[in-house]
């Protein structure tokens, strides 16, 4: 099943200050990957919905996202591990678009909690593999595997775009093509 622009939902989660540095990134360039894709949703009408984990204690967003985001972001705070076990939350993720894409920290509590809710909702779930983090690469490799046994779909950030974007004529094409090919290459971490 593509992904579809039209039918996506593309949901941050946790992406904060003090909870990003205890991550090991598990993919090259993991902040420059969420920016893209925030950036590549705002220019195809995505809709983005952002949660924070506990802000008090974990933190702001991070300082390069929170910049990028649309004025219009609905920005979520929570207590839930699971983005649909909060109301407010939950009920935004049942709206019309039913396929929505999880990027976030950490992929082994949050987001898995969240893509295994959304599943057993019958909403089409995909976690972003390479727009995910956790402290350790193990738990990374380990809720990967477990969603995509529970019938949750895995992708990489840029196959969302070009799948978002479906013909190289697109007016966003290629501006969204060079902000791929333009991902540093140097800095895990970036």
């Amino acid at each position: 099943m593509l992904i579809e622009a039209r039918r996506s939902l593309l949901v941050l989660v946790d992406l904060q200050t003090r909870l990003y540095a205890a991550m090991r990134p598990c993919a090259p360039n993991f902040l420059a990957r969420i920016l893209l894709l925030a950036r590549a949703a705002a220019a195809l009408d995505v809709p983005i919905l952002v949660t924070r984990q506990y802000p008090r204690g974990l933190g702001p967003l991070l300082p390069g996202l929170a910049e990028a985001l649309p004025d219009s972001v609905p920005i979520f705070d929570k207590m839930t591990f699971s983005c649909c076990a909060d109301r407010a939350i939950g009920e935004v993720l049942q709206g019309d678009r039913d396929q929505v894409l999880l990027a976030g920290i950490e992929t082994h509590v949050c987001v898995l909690q969240t893509a295994l809710d959304l599943a057993a909702r019958g909403r089409h779930a995909y976690v972003l593999a390479d727009a995910c983090a956790s402290r350790a690469p193990d738990d990374h490799r380990q809720a990967l595997w477990r969603v995509s046994r529970e019938g949750v779909r895995l992708a990489s950030v840029e196959s969302t775009v070009f799948e978002w974007l479906r013909d190289a004529r697109h007016p966003r094409f290629r501006e969204l093509a060079r902000a791929i090919r333009d991902l540093p290459k140097t800095r895990p971490d970036s």
